[in-house]
């Protein structure tokens, strides 16, 4: 900002502040148009392993039907004992007799079902066998093989179980002993009942045990229009899954935890809520506090206040503008801005202070001076932290790219208002309590005799003894700094977005400010330890000529390799949970007659893999179990167009590893298995994938290609990652070019710009080097950490370099000066950092991780901007003094 600007707002602050206001008024008018987004699908990335999610998403279904699943787990001494058992059926009448869960249910699939269906099963037999003189084994079939459509039949046969009432008499009409040996029978670990079975039990689980402290409740809904995107369910999905929750009995029988897309869908958005509602009243009560201590001035507290909120106006209003939704990582950009807006406003006011305790002046005047001296360096560090922010959008993922922009768009506000309005409502304000007899003047921070002062002047006195002892400890602590920032790792995971269950003295907290009540992460803890998780599944999707025999024998190759992989579940009796079309053939042939003589015809070796007529095999499949078929086989116009095989992955392994290993499953499915892929990221037409993004491998007209969340994640991770240190590049890159044209322009030394920005780079190892030390991975936030740290760091540096240069000038010794800036502009500095910490220092008390370690590593970050610029910086001036021919003994 130059002098005549300065001068210019100054002495026409009536018409600054209207211009000022009409223009809030019309930017804020975009705010009622910000809508909120819970869908992680705004993460998704655009590599082929996405695009091949979508198009199963899109075209596998159960005979077209849309459905979601719940996973029920329900926690006892022992859910396997009668009363429990009964209580489980009773908790599923509840759900069935429920408006709002009844309203999407299809079916619901349970031990408790089985165990009681199996005791219908007896009753009936014995009923059969004493009216037809049978025995009871022989009761169960008719004359063609087939069992009966009676729905005597248990659930896991295809046909439909008893009604609720009667599989709840029967349990209750039975002994504690004789439903201990229906459960031994059901969960033997032969025949397909109990292989379903088992798979609603953990996976410590004997089979044929009779005692178990933790089973599933499968609850299968339709779902409202077509599929959705994790965390963006339909409303109704919602309702009917916290419903199911609220239905848990709660009289100690049992515990029960429901997780699913609705109950993570409504805890991403009250959690966002609840982020909002905690986060931003305490960040603004402890900026109140700082701003207290420093200012000491109630009007120009009231100033700074009603400016962060007016930044806030505009940057919400531009959202709302541009049609850019508000998200859980914008929680973030709310407390950086109430961080950088009293920043911006302590330096404007504190060389307010400075000058008109020089001379007296008018406030006029005296703002005139401040605006001209710091006013330059507030464009500065705007355009440097402009640039640090924008740097996102070489970042291939759009959440990552609005992130930089809405950022860069409020930091130009935050300096709109603290360089325009807030001067010239100041300068208004102080002139008319002044004509009024009230004394507006008063002390700048750090610039009387105290503790800060002394603190302050080390970074000086170092500089002026010992500046390459300085320089050399910054430059090891940097190095320890940049080897650890090697190892930091880039996560992406549902969880991340999912809250932690707030401690009790939050919950305590007076409304609307207590946070709710959370369970999903709890869930998925419990799922992830104890069972195969229904929604942890991946996808090796084929295409092109599917109904080649050669086709589903490398299919059933590819499947036994996935069976041997680490990253695949195994339910409790040992079996792999990997489904495909040959398993679902097999299952279906080994209940219906009709089906196993096609596929017996069309498997001429006897493996079980049809060799010929597999379109024939197709067609009789989807006539007998369209449901199953439609599940791993797409057909279009009928025709055949894709196959794909579902493993369930073990959420405890890495997802590099997991990404890897179906890569090569990938390969397999569609190559004789020779080439695998190096980089454990997909695989292209001969088995390897230079892209780095998923892609597909391809053999005689088949492409094969791993997909689903967990791959996807894995991509998105791999991209964060590459986003932070683009992002780092490409920021320090153009601000260092920036600042070298400016002082190049304004002081004649390019070299300025380079020493000014050297703090910042050793800034940025320190941060990096932290999140190593602390295990704190890249995630969707703390991606930004190389750009945001770069906006700080620039900030902090060009006022000692800006003000260094001013002093300089002015002194009689360069020691002088450097004193003079340490000192003056210091004491903002401290009081800045402080009021910027302390926001983002809030963020530990948020109930979602990722926005506590964002809030943690933010505020270190200040913390190290501000020891960089104040003590080792001063080193570098005189270093450059010196070479430049500047130092004045």
């Amino acid at each position: 900002m130059t002098a005549g600007i300065a001068r210019f707002v100054a002495d026409n602050a009536r018409l600054v502040v209207v211009v000022m206001l009409v223009a809030s008024a019309v930017v804020g008018a975009g705010v009622p148009m910000v809508e909120r987004s819970t869908s992680l699908d705004q993460f998704q990335t655009d590599a082929a392993a996405a695009d091949a999610a979508d198009y199963v998403d899109a075209n596998f279904s159960a005979d077209g039907a849309e459905t979601t699943t719940a996973q029920v787990v329900i926690q006892d001494e022992n859910v396997l004992d009668r009363e429990t058992l009964v209580a489980v059926l009773e908790y599923e009448r509840a759900l069935r007799d429920d408006e709002t869960v009844d309203e999407t249910l299809v079916e619901t699939r349970s031990v408790a079902s089985l165990v009681a269906t199996a005791a219908i099963r007896e009753d009936r037999e014995r009923a059969n066998a004493t009216q037809n003189g049978t025995t009871p084994s022989d009761a169960n079939e008719t004359r063609d093989g087939t069992a009966p459509s009676d729905g005597s039949a248990t659930p896991a046969d295809g046909e439909r179980a008893p009604n609720i009432d009667a599989q709840i008499d029967a349990l209750r009409s039975r002994s504690d002993d004789e439903v201990e040996r229906f459960v031994g029978d059901v969960l033997a670990g032969d025949g397909n009942r109990s292989s379903q079975a088992l798979t609603l039990l953990p996976d410590y689980y004997e089979p044929g045990s009779t005692e178990t402290n933790a089973t599933l409740l499968v609850v299968t809904q339709e779902s409202p229009g077509a599929s959705f995107a994790p965390g963006d369910a339909p409303d109704e999905i919602e309702a009917s899954q916290t419903a199911m929750q609220d239905l848990a009995p709660d009289d100690g029988s049992m515990s029960v935890l429901v997780y699913g897309d609705g109950i993570v869908s409504t805890e991403i958005t009250d959690s966002m809520v609840d982020s909002v509602t905690l986060v931003g009243p305490l960040a603004i009560a402890f900026v109140l506090v700082v701003l207290v201590v420093v200012y000491r001035d109630l009007l120009d507290i009231l100033l700074g206040l009603a400016g962060v909120a007016l930044v806030l106006v505009w940057t919400f209003g531009a959202m709302g503008w541009a049609g850019i939704p508000f998200s859980q990582p914008f929680v973030v950009v709310l407390v950086l801005l109430i961080g950088l807006s009293i920043d911006y406003g302590l330096h404007v006011v504190m060389r307010y202070r400075e000058a008109r305790a020089a001379d007296e002046s008018a406030p006029s005047r005296a703002m005139a001076v401040a605006l001209g001296s710091v006013g330059v360096a507030l464009v500065y560090v705007t355009i440097t932290t402009v640039i640090g922010f924008l740097s996102n959008l070489t970042s291939p993922l759009g959440i990552f790219r609005d992130l930089g922009l809405v950022s860069a768009i409020g930091i130009v506000a935050t300096l709109a208002v603290f360089g325009l309005l807030v001067p010239a409502l100041k300068v208004e304000l102080d002139a008319f309590l002044e004509a009024r007899g009230v004394d507006r003047a008063h002390p700048a921070v750090g610039t009387g005799r105290g503790p800060i002062n002394r603190l302050l002047g080390v970074g000086a006195t170092l500089a002026a003894w010992a500046p390459a002892a300085v320089i050399v400890v910054a430059l090891v602590v940097s190095g320890v700094g940049a080897y650890g920032a090697t190892t930091v790792d880039a996560s992406f995971e549902q969880s991340d977005f999912l809250a932690e269950d707030p401690d009790d003295w939050l919950k305590d907290l007076p409304e609307p400010v207590a946070p709710g009540t959370y369970t999903a992460e709890r869930a998925i803890d419990t799922l992830e330890a104890d069972f195969v998780r229904r929604d942890t599944t991946a996808s090796i999707l084929l295409r092109g000529d599917v109904t080649d025999p050669a086709t589903l024998d490398r299919l059933d190759a590819a499947r036994a390799t996935a069976g041997d992989a680490s990253a695949t579940e195994t339910y409790a009796d040992g079996e792999p949970a990997v489904t495909d079309p040959i398993t679902v053939m097999d299952r279906v042939a080994a209940e219906n007659p009709s089906f196993a003589a096609t596929l017996s015809a069309a498997d001429t070796d006897g493996d079980g893999v049809p060799d010929r007529n597999v379109t024939g095999v197709y067609d009789e499949l989807f006539r007998v179990a369209p449901d199953d078929a439609s599940n791993v086989v797409h057909r279009e116009d009928g025709s055949y167009e894709a196959l794909r095989m579902v493993v369930t992955v073990d959420g405890s392994v890495d997802d590099a590893v997991v990404h890897e290993e179906l890569d090569a499953v990938a390969a397999e499915a569609a190559h004789d298995g020779s080439a695998t892929d190096p980089d454990g990221v997909g695989a292209d037409s001969d088995g390897s994938d230079a892209a780095g993004d998923g892609a597909a491998a391809d053999h005689a007209g088949v492409t094969a290609i791993a997909t689903g969340d967990v791959v996807v994640n894995r991509i998105t991770a791999d991209q964060l990652a590459e986003t932070a240190i683009t992002s780092l590049l490409v920021a320090l890159a153009a601000v260092m070019i920036v600042l070298a044209v400016a002082y190049r322009l304004t002081e004649g030394s390019a070299s300025l710009g380079v020493v000014t920005i050297l703090p910042v780079a050793a800034t940025l190892t320190w941060v990096l080097g932290t999140m190593a030390l602390l295990d704190i991975p890249f995630n969707i936030v703390t991606g930004m950490i190389t750009g945001l740290t770069i906006g700080l760091g620039v900030d902090y540096s060009l006022h000692v370099s800006e003000r260094f240069v001013q002093e300089l000038a002015e002194a009689d010794t360069t020691a002088a000066a450097l004193r003079e800036t340490v000192t003056g502009t210091g004491g903002a500095l401290l009081s800045s950092a402080a009021t910027t910490a302390s926001g983002f220092a809030v963020l530990l008390v948020a109930i979602l991780p990722f926005l506590q370690s964002f809030g943690l590593i933010t505020a270190l970050t200040i913390v190290y901007a501000v020891l960089a610029s104040v003590f080792v910086l001063p080193s570098l001036l005189v270093v450059w003094a010196r070479v430049g021919g500047r130092y004045v003994p």
